[in-house]
């Protein structure tokens, strides 16, 4: 039997809107005939545009728009960092704290963000502006230490002034 907070979830669940379905339709085009689960990443990137984070709802409705089994969208999802199965800040803070990084510096990065946006690794602003994430290799090693911002924007040799500079730019926006 299913939970009263399940069914609450379920009965809110919005599916994807027809444009993302359509962008998800160009990504399966790019494949060959009957190879459409290939564009699972591009269409659980396109669902969290969209939607903001992956819901397990919107998991499961882009493995079953693919053909594939839910567990197998859900691998992917949790396999790489990029993708939030949780609501996210505005700002989606990732730290790289791979060994290179760390070397040259990350983990004082990390110690300044947390200080200054008064947060752990996994937690959001009571604001809801900026969520920190701890990721692993962005490849840039030779940048480091290094950040992503909303998993596209790299900062490179990231240094205390660098991280007050973008998080006015970033409250701004």
């Amino acid at each position: 039997m299913e939970s009263e907070e399940s069914q609450m979830s379920k009965s809110e669940f919005k599916p994807l809107s027809q444009e993302a379905l359509r962008l998800i339709d160009r990504e399966i085009a790019k494949y060959p005939a009957g190879k459409q689960q290939s564009a699972v990443m591009s269409a659980l990137r396109i669902a969290q545009q969209e939607k903001g984070w992956l819901a397990p709802e919107t998991i499961e409705e882009v493995a079953n728009y693919l053909g594939m089994p839910p567990v197998a969208a859900w691998e992917v999802a949790t396999f790489y960092n990029m993708f939030d199965l949780e609501p996210v800040g505005r700002h989606k803070i990732t730290v790289c704290t791979n060994l290179p990084c760390m070397l040259s510096g990350s983990l004082h990065v990390a110690a300044y963000l947390k200080e200054k946006l008064g947060i752990e690794f996994d937690e959001t602003t009571a604001d809801g502006q900026f969520t920190l994430k701890e990721g692993e290799c962005m490849g840039a090693c030779g940048d480091a230490p290094v950040l992503l911002h909303n998993n596209h924007q790299m900062c490179a040799r990231v240094s205390k002034d660098e991280i007050d500079r973008r998080l006015a730019e970033w409250r701004s926006q």
